[in-house]
C-alpha cells in the first residue's frame, strides 16, 4: 500500500512539476513546492535503485569465469544467469576496458543497457578485454583489426568475441542459441569491432557513443588538432601500466592537483612537459601517441570502420547530439556501415544527450537547456529494448523507422528513412562584413576582419573556473567568447520563421596568417530573442536574454587542411582557403531568434596550444609559441561561409 501510494503521489508530482518548469513559475509557494518535488524524485531514484538491486540478487545467479581464448589468453568474464530454468535466455554481452565490478560474491546493481532490461530476462555477459583488470595478456588500445588472419592464434577484438560467445553457448545452460552486445564509449569500439566476422550467434549489436576514430573526430585529436583537457584525464590514470590481473582497488593513478585548468595548463607550458613532468615512460599509448603526430599507418590501422562490409548482425547506433567525447563516431560508424553494409538492418538514434545521456540522465534537459520531454525514456522503452528483444528473443515486431533523431529548437523526434534527410536541401550562412551572416553571398569588393591570437592568451572553451572538462561545454552560453577581441562573431538578423538544420555542416574560410600554421574554430550558435524567460527558479542566475547557445563547435589544425598525412606550412601573408567538416545538426531555429557564427583560432585548454609555427607540436619548446595576425575574409571574390543542410518545416 505504501509503495502504491508513494507512486500515485510521485507520478502527480511528476505531472505538477513538469507543468510548473514549461508554463513559467512565478509565486514563491511554486519554489517551495518545486524543491518538495525535486526531493520526491531523488527519494524515488534512490528506491527504484535499491528495489532494482534487490530484485537482480533474487532473480540471478551470478558466477565468474576465466573464458580462453584461441591463443591460450583467458579473460575474466562475470555472468548473471537468470534462476527461472522454465525458459531459455539470449545472452547481452558488454566488452570493457573499464571493469566489470564488482568482484566475487557482490552483485551489480542494475544489468543491461538500461534499467529495464534486468525484469525482461537476459543472460547478462560482463567482460574485462585483454589485458585489463583480472583479464590476462597485453592491452593495446583499439587493438587493430587483422582482416585475414593467417595463424590460428592471431587475435583481435573481433576474434576475442567470437571465442567468448561460442564458449558461452557450450557452457552455459538455458541459452536459446543467440547473444547480443552492446556498450558506451570504448566499450562501444569493441561492439563496432564484434561486426567483422561476427559469430551466427550474434544477432544484434549496439555501438553507442563508439570510439572510432582517435585522429579525425573522437576524444584525443580533432581535425588532427590534440583534445589537450580529455587526453591528460584519460591517460592520467587509465594509462598506467598494470604488470598483472588486479582489482580496481589495487590500481594506482598519476596525481594531479587541477584546480583551475586553464592556468594549470597554461602554466604546464608546451606538450612535451606532460611526459617530463607527470607520466615519465610509464603510459605506453601517451608515448605512442606523440610519436604520431600526423595521420600515418598507426592510425590508419585503428580505424574499425573500414572492416565494416558483409555485415550480418542488425545493429542500432545510439548516441548525443551533445556529447563531447565521441559525437563524431556516433555518425561516421552509422554512415560507413549503411554504406559498406547496405543489406543489413541498420538503425540509427542520435537524441539530445550528452556522453551516455541516454542512461545517465532522463534527457529532458541539458546544461541551461529544456527539452520538454523525457527523451532517455522514450528511447529505452520505444527503440533499446524492442530492438534487443525482437532480434534475440523473437518478440514483438520492430519496425522503427531506419533513423530516429531528436530535433532541438523544436523539441521534437524526427523519424527518417535516410540521413542525412533527402529532403534537405543544401544552402549556405555567408560571413558578412560588420560582423553580419546571410543567405546572401557578400557583394563587397574586399573585407575582412583582422585582430591578434596569442598563444600565450589562448580563447577559453567554457566560461569561468573548472577543474576539469565539463561536459556541458557542448551547449554553454557563448557570451563570454564572443566579448573577446580575438573572437570574430557575425550575426543574421532576427528570424522570421523557423529554419530546421539537418545534416553536415561544412566550414570554407578564406584565410590568411603571418605565422607558419593556425588553429581554426567554427561555432554554430543559436542566439535567444531579448524577451526569452529566465529559468524559474534560477539558482544559478542563469540570463536566457540574448542567451548563445552553443549547438557545434569544432577545430581544424590549419596544417592538416589539404592532407592530414603530408601537413603544409601556411605561406605568411597568403590568402588560403582552409575547409573543414563539423559534426551533423540537427536543430531548429525558432522565429525571433539569431544563428550566429564565431571563427576564433584557439579553444583552451579543451585543445593543446598552437605554436602558430609549422612544427610537431609534441616537441615544441616555451619559446615557439608566437602572437600572429590573422584575417577572415568576406567579400565577393573571396566568401567565407558555412555550408548547410536546411530541412523544410
Amino acid at each position: 500500500m505504501l509503495q502504491t501510494t508513494f507512486f500515485f503521489c510521485y507520478y502527480i508530482g511528476k505531472l505538477v512539476a513538469l507543468n510548473f518548469i514549461f508554463s513559467g513559475m512565478r509565486h514563491k509557494l511554486t519554489y517551495v513546492l518545486f524543491f518538495l518535488i525535486v526531493a520526491c524524485f531523488s527519494f524515488h531514484s534512490v528506491y527504484a535503485q535499491e528495489e532494482l538491486a534487490s530484485y537482480i540478487k533474487q532473480h540471478y545467479t551470478k558466477i565468474e569465469r576465466q573464458i580462453p581464448m584461441r591463443d591460450g589468453v583467458k579473460l575474466f568474464t562475470s555472468i548473471y544467469i537468470p534462476k527461472d530454468e522454465s525458459k531459455k535466455y539470449p545472452f547481452l554481452i558488454n566488452r570493457t576496458p573499464y571493469t566489470v565490478a564488482p568482484y566475487g560474491e557482490e552483485f551489480k546493481t542494475s544489468l543491461g543497457p538500461d534499467s529495464l532490461f534486468a525484469k525482461e530476462g537476459y543472460i547478462f555477459v560482463y567482460q574485462d578485454v585483454r589485458g585489463r583488470w583480472m583479464s590476462e595478456g597485453s592491452f593495446e588500445d583499439i587493438r587493430p583489426h587483422i582482416a585475414n588472419k593467417k595463424s590460428k592464434t592471431a587475435i583481435d577484438e573481433s576474434s576475442d568475441t567470437y571465442d567468448t560467445i561460442d564458449w558461452l553457448l557450450k557452457n552455459i545452460p538455458n541459452n536459446n542459441g543467440k547473444a547480443g552486445i552492446y556498450g558506451i564509449s570504448y566499450p562501444g569500439f569493441y561492439s563496432t569491432a564484434s561486426l567483422p566476422g561476427a559469430h551466427p550467434a550474434l544477432q544484434a549489436v549496439s555501438p553507442q557513443a563508439p570510439v572510432t576514430d582517435w585522429f579525425r573526430g573522437d576524444d584525443f585529436h580533432h581535425n588532427g588538432a590534440f583534445m589537450l583537457v580529455d587526453a591528460f584525464s584519460f591517460y592520467s590514470s587509465f594509462g598506467v601500466p598494470r604488470p598483472k590481473p588486479i582489482t580496481p582497488d589495487k590500481a594506482t593513478r598519476v596525481q594531479t592537483d587541477i584546480r583551475d585548468n586553464y592556468q594549470f595548463f597554461l602554466d604546464l607550458g608546451p606538450l612535451k612537459n606532460v611526459k617530463k613532468n607527470y607520466f615519465g615512460d610509464s603510459i605506453r599509448f601517451w608515448n605512442q601517441v606523440t610519436s604520431h603526430p600526423d595521420l600515418d599507418t598507426f592510425w590508419r590501422a585503428r580505424e574499425i570502420v573500414h572492416h565494416l562490409k558483409g555485415v550480418k548482425p542488425a545493429v542500432m547506433v545510439v548516441g548525443g547530439n551533445f556529447d563531447a567525447e565521441d559525437q563524431f563516431g556516433t555518425y561516421h560508424t552509422f554512415k560507413v556501415l549503411d554504406s559498406l553494409s547496405p543489406k543489413a538492418d541498420n538503425y540509427f538514434v542520435v537524441g539530445p544527450w550528452f556522453h551516455g545521456g541516454w542512461v545517465r540522465s532522463d534527457g529532458s534537459s541539458f546544461g541551461d537547456i529544456v527539452f520538454n520531454e523525457p527523451t532517455s525514456d522514450y528511447y529505452q522503452r520505444n527503440l533499446e529494448l524492442p530492438f534487443f528483444n525482437h532480434y534475440l528473443k523473437g518478440k514483438g515486431s520492430f519496425d522503427a523507422a531506419k533513423v530516429s533523431i531528436f530535433v532541438t529548437g523544436s523539441n521534437k523526434w524526427q523519424h527518417l528513412d535516410t540521413w542525412p534527410p533527402k529532403e534537405a536541401t543544401s544552402s549556405r550562412l555567408y560571413l558578412q562584413e560588420g560582423g553580419k551572416l546571410s543567405f546572401n553571398a557578400p557583394t563587397a569588393a574586399e573585407s575582412y576582419d583582422e585582430y591578434i591570437s596569442d598563444p600565450n592568451n589562448p580563447v577559453p572553451y567554457q566560461r569561468g573556473t573548472n577543474s576539469r572538462r565539463s561536459r556541458e561545454y557542448m551547449i554553454d552560453d557563448q557570451r563570454f567568447a564572443s566579448r573577446r577581441p580575438d573572437v570574430m562573431v557575425y550575426t543574421t538578423d532576427v528570424l522570421q520563421e523557423d529554419i530546421t538544420l539537418a545534416g553536415p555542416l561544412l566550414a570554407h574560410l578564406k584565410v590568411s596568417t603571418t605565422g607558419t600554421d593556425a588553429d581554426y574554430v567554427v561555432k554554430l550558435i543559436d542566439v535567444y530573442p531579448a524577451d526569452s524567460p529566465d529559468p524559474d527558479p534560477n539558482p544559478q542566475n542563469i540570463v536566457m536574454s540574448g542567451y548563445q547557445m552553443l549547438l557545434r563547435g569544432e577545430v581544424m589544425r590549419g596544417k592538416y587542411r589539404n592532407s592530414f598525412e603530408k601537413p603544409e606550412p601556411f605561406v605568411p601573408g597568403q590568402l588560403t582557403e582552409v575547409n573543414y567538416a563539423l559534426p551533423d545538426v540537427a536543430h531548429t531555429f525558432k522565429k525571433g531568434h539569431k544563428i550566429m557564427i564565431q571563427v576564433q583560432n584557439s579553444w583552451f585548454p579543451l585543445v593543446d596550444r598552437n605554436p602558430q609555427q609549422f612544427m610537431d607540436i609534441f616537441q615544441a619548446d616555451e619559446g615557439d609559441f608566437k602572437k600572429a595576425t590573422q584575417r577572415i575574409y568576406h567579400d565577393a571574390a573571396h566568401p567565407s561561409c558555412l555550408e548547410i543542410k536546411v530541412l523544410a518545416n
